[in-house]
């Protein structure tokens, strides 16, 4: 009985919003006597208020309703007036649940707190999914159909029936007969039906819908549990491959982040010979460049805050680029042919850079904000896309390419090959070795500098930034091959993928290690890497 009853009050309610102008504004002074009928012949008077407010269509109505299934609404014995009762500097005050207006202190004997049963509480859940599920923008209905996929509550199967079989979008439309077979599931409805609601919810095809279908699986005999099942063990082999493709994404988007760490730190230690333990904090000069720069927008020109990271990337470029020349000219330039000298060199510059960076800008991190088009995110059947990571897989891709067409077909890259392939012939046939080596470097930092400004986007900027990505940028290089450009794409993407593969069964750390050691092995057997360099100097 008490199922037919709230079933009744939903359709009620629902028929009522049908009758009414869909999500129609309605005035304070309309609502204001409908408010107050809530207060006014006891229950039966307040179910009937409340499908009278529902059926107004007034998005305003909501905050009502929650504060009546709370227990907030308060009736005032002086007027009738309902009204929300709250502590204000220690006495309680009387507002207008529609305005929000302070009416004036009460007593504690002035008002009369609004009861609510079940079957108002019925009555309040049908109105709030009615008015959800009737607003003008789709995605609020969609969110509304999501919530109660997950409730699955059958006292709510009139009001999406209703819903659904007014609703014009298709997308909004397929969520509410999701929503609406869940329901029926849990329902007393026919094995039919149930076995109908399955085919429905099984095309969800997502975990929701998999859990749903397991409870029904365990709960229910006969036929519809063998349809459950069934449905069950189908959603369970889809979502694997969904996995595994969500993983193998998970590995490009982190391949691309290596790939542009190493890309830099490929050209110059494949050129000059270098291991620059520095080159990590070009990546962090370059976040941090991306940081003043929206610092500067945010006070000055807000306007172009989503322009900040295509300003930023030329700046960051520069600014790391001259940073990497200066060290090149001032300390490197006089340790050539002196490995552990230049790494214990460029080891003591990161540390001047990060002290230098938390003497500026502090030791906290910084916060750099996204930009419109790198916010949120979208779905590929069960595939979860960021387009944060979306883009910054396109920029990586970009970035190597543009290298790629810089070594091949100028001038300048004619010469850094020819430097890595052989310095002393290259020397001799005219090329300034020393300026091929500072540009070199130069370039190489640069990269990093705007490595770091897509690093701000989903990383903390901290003086700590580089170290992160150091030792994985030496590991891409190393197994991709010293110096090729191919090779630390190759490896990059590689290493990102196998350590999200790995992550699930062993741990991000000792994936990692086992990472190490599949690098070391690999070393001993193609100590050159993949993609080995050819030349006489190399060969030699």
């Amino acid at each position: 009985m008490s199922m037919f009853r709230t079933a009744l009050t939903t359709l009620l309610v629902m028929l009522a919003l049908v009758a009414a102008p869909v999500m129609a504004q309605t005035s304070t002074e309309t609502l204001r006597p409908l408010v107050d009928a809530l207060g006014q012949g006891g229950f039966d008077g307040a179910e009937k208020a409340i499908a009278a407010l529902a059926a107004t269509g007034d998005p305003a109505v909501l905050p009502i309703f929650e504060a009546l299934g709370a227990g907030s609404l308060n009736v005032r014995k002086a007027d009738k007036r309902v009204v929300l009762v709250r502590e204000e500097g220690g006495a309680d005050v009387a507002v207008d649940p529609l305005t929000g207006e302070v009416l004036g202190p009460v007593g504690r004997r002035d008002t009369d707190r609004l009861r609510v049963n079940n079957r108002l509480r019925s009555a309040i859940a049908a109105a709030v999914a009615g008015l959800s599920l009737r607003a003008t923008d789709p995605q609020v209905r969609i969110t509304s159909a999501e919530s109660m996929f997950k409730a699955a509550d059958p006292a709510m199967m009139p009001a999406l029936a209703a819903a659904a079989a007014d609703e014009d979008n298709a997308a909004v439309r397929a969520r509410l007969e999701q929503a609406l077979a869940a329901s029926v599931l849990r329902s007393d409805a026919s094995d039919d039906e149930k076995i109908a609601a399955v085919g429905i919810v099984a095309a969800r095809g997502d975990r929701d819908a998999l859990s749903l279908l397991n409870s029904i699986a365990s709960g229910t005999p006969g036929p519809v549990q063998q349809a459950a099942t069934e449905a069950a063990a189908g959603i369970e082999s889809s979502l694997a491959v969904w996995g595994a493709a969500q993983n193998v994404w998970y590995g490009v988007s982190l391949g691309s982040v290596l790939l542009l760490a190493a890309i830099g730190l490929a050209i110059t230690f494949g050129v000059m010979g270098v291991i620059n333990m520095a080159h990590g904090e070009m990546v962090m000069i370059g976040a941090y460049t991306t940081f003043v720069v929206q610092e500067i927008i945010r006070t000055s020109f807000p306007g172009l805050f989503d322009w900040s990271l295509a300003i930023a990337l030329p700046l960051a470029f520069c600014v790391s680029g001259l940073v990497g020349i200066a060290i090149e000219r001032s300390v490197i330039r006089w340790l050539y042919g002196r490995p552990l000298e230049t790494l214990l060199a460029t080891w003591g510059i990161s540390l001047i850079l990060q002290q230098a960076v938390r003497t500026a800008f502090g030791p906290s991190n910084r916060e750099v904000g996204n930009p419109s088009w790198m916010s949120g995110s979208f779905e590929i059947g069960q595939l979860s896309i960021t387009y944060g990571r979306l883009w910054i897989v396109v920029f990586s891709l970009c970035v190597f390419a543009a290298l790629m067409l810089l070594m091949r077909y100028t001038p300048f890259g004619l010469q850094m090959r020819a430097v890595t392939q052989n310095r002393r012939m290259a020397s001799v046939m005219g090329i300034r070795t020393p300026w091929v080596d500072a540009m070199t470097f130069g370039l190489g930092s640069g990269i990093a500098g705007i490595a770091g400004v897509a690093l701000s986007q989903i990383d903390n900027v901290s003086p700590n930034l580089g170290q992160s990505y150091i030792i994985d940028s030496f590991m891409v290089v190393v197994f991709g091959g010293v110096g090729n450009l191919w090779g630390t794409l190759v490896g990059a993407l590689t290493l990102g993928v196998v350590n999200k593969f790995l992550e699930p069964y062993a741990g991000a750390v000792l994936g990692k290690i086992l990472v190490l050691v599949f690098i070391i092995l690999f070393i001993q057997k193609r100590p050159r890497g993949l993609f080995a360099l050819k030349g006489r100097a190399v060969e030699a």
